[in-house]
């Protein structure tokens, strides 16, 4: 069984062109825990991903409490990817997913990963076609499937089923219940409060500070009516 670092965020504060964006963020995400941040656009929320995966300065600290050297899988919501390149489903996948250069081709036990990844997420075959001519809920399941590969300790989301149809939605709900069974610490920005209220144990609401914290029905009954 896995188990995945405590994450531990204090007073993490930034600023972006001048303007604040995030201001004294303080959060916790448990090993065997979903824990989701909501909030409005412009709230802070990717912003906050950002940061935890060291892609911008913070103020603050970040910590990863537990066994070192864990697995952390990251499933954007998109990919900032001019769609006409000719770049297959493997292309990307050895691309985001290996050290080697892509242009070498995958790794022998990395494809067998990747593909059993894809698999799972319905797209078993599919490693030959044009990531430009998959349909958006497809191309957000290659998105999850290359977080799988390999299995994560810590997964990292960013409204990862925002595209896909029911049955994608609950194939990745079902995958992040599996997750959180064998110890896996799951921190998911999630805009959907039906699918918060089916998935999270723990919900963070985010206007840029922290405006509530506490169970789904705690915090979304706070904010009920309100866009998230």
């Amino acid at each position: 069984m896995t188990k995945g670092p405590h994450v531990s965020i204090r007073n993490l504060s930034v600023r972006l062109g001048g303007v604040q964006v995030l201001a004294g963020i303080d959060l916790d995400a448990a090993p065997g825990r979903v824990h989701c941040v909501v909030g409005p656009n412009g709230g802070g929320k990717t912003t906050l991903l950002r940061a935890l995966l060291g892609q911008m300065p913070y103020d603050g600290e970040i910590a990863f409490e537990g066994e070192p050297g864990f697995v952390t899988g990251y499933a954007p919501q998109s990919l900032d990817l001019d769609r006409s390149l000719p770049l297959t489903v493997n292309d990307l996948m050895a691309l985001m997913g290996q050290r080697r250069p892509a242009f070498l081709g995958r790794a022998r036990a990395t494809a067998q990963v990747q593909d059993a990844a894809l698999g799972r997420l319905g797209l078993a075959g599919k490693g030959e076609r044009l990531f430009g001519v998959l349909s958006g809920g497809e191309r957000q399941r290659m998105l999850f499937a290359q977080a799988l590969a390999p299995m994560p300790d810590l997964l990292v989301m960013d409204e990862p089923t925002s595209n896909m149809d029911e049955a994608g939605a609950r194939l990745v709900e079902s995958i992040v219940r599996d997750l959180r069974a064998q110890g896996s610490t799951i921190l998911w920005v999630n805009h959907d409060w039906e699918q918060v209220r089916r998935v999270a144990d723990d919900v963070t609401l985010l206007r840029g500070r922290v405006a509530a914290r506490g169970a789904p029905a705690q915090v979304l009954e706070r904010v009920a009516g309100e866009p998230a």
